[in-house]
């Protein structure tokens, strides 16, 4: 019983944090080197094992072209309602630094997408510090009202699920 006590203790803990009126910022430390994390936050074999929150939906497809100006889609089920997808274009790869892409809401799997202008912008960083990797996603919304909107959907506890599933996932691989 105090080893359960003790796993619980040493959790990697996620933030969310609001910054001015258009960013979501959210943070972690993962127990392993940033080229892990890097690589399981964009190597479509490996996203497809952690980005859906597990209790609330499952990875249809993953589709990522890693460079600067490839593109990728990610398509979820959740276990009640419809295929929707996230898609978006990477505009700055530097392994396994610095990513930064656009994100586009797609309400269903055969959707189009949203206007560029409704895009988010996320910057992840990943600095390496004794054999861990501190992750920081600034996600800046084009308003308040689409970050507010963001917010709203629920998706704070389904990101920290994906995020402790990828915890899971880098302890796994490294």
């Amino acid at each position: 019983m105090a080893a359960r006590g003790s796993e619980a203790a040493v959790k990697n803990e996620t933030t969310l944090e609001l910054e001015g009126d258009r960013t979501i910022v959210i943070s972690r430390t993962f127990n392993g080197p940033a080229h892990v994390v890097f690589d399981a936050w964009t190597r479509p074999e490996l996203v497809e094992r952690w980005w859906a929150p597990g209790s609330r939906a499952e990875v249809v497809s993953v589709e990522a072209d890693v460079r600067a100006g490839g593109a990728y889609r990610y398509v979820l089920q959740p276990k009640k309602g419809q295929r929707f997808a996230f898609s978006g274009t990477y505009r700055e790869v530097a392994p396994p630094m610095r990513l930064v892409y656009t994100v586009f809401f797609e309400p269903t799997a055969e959707g189009a997408g949203v206007p560029e202008s409704a895009a988010a912008v996320t910057t992840v960083t990943f600095e390496e510090r004794d054999g861990k990797t501190h992750l920081v996603s600034r996600e800046l919304y084009p308003s308040k009202e689409v970050r507010d909107m963001v917010l709203a959907t629920g998706m704070e506890p389904g990101m920290r699920e994906a995020m402790d599933q990828l915890d899971e996932l880098v302890s796994s691989l490294s």
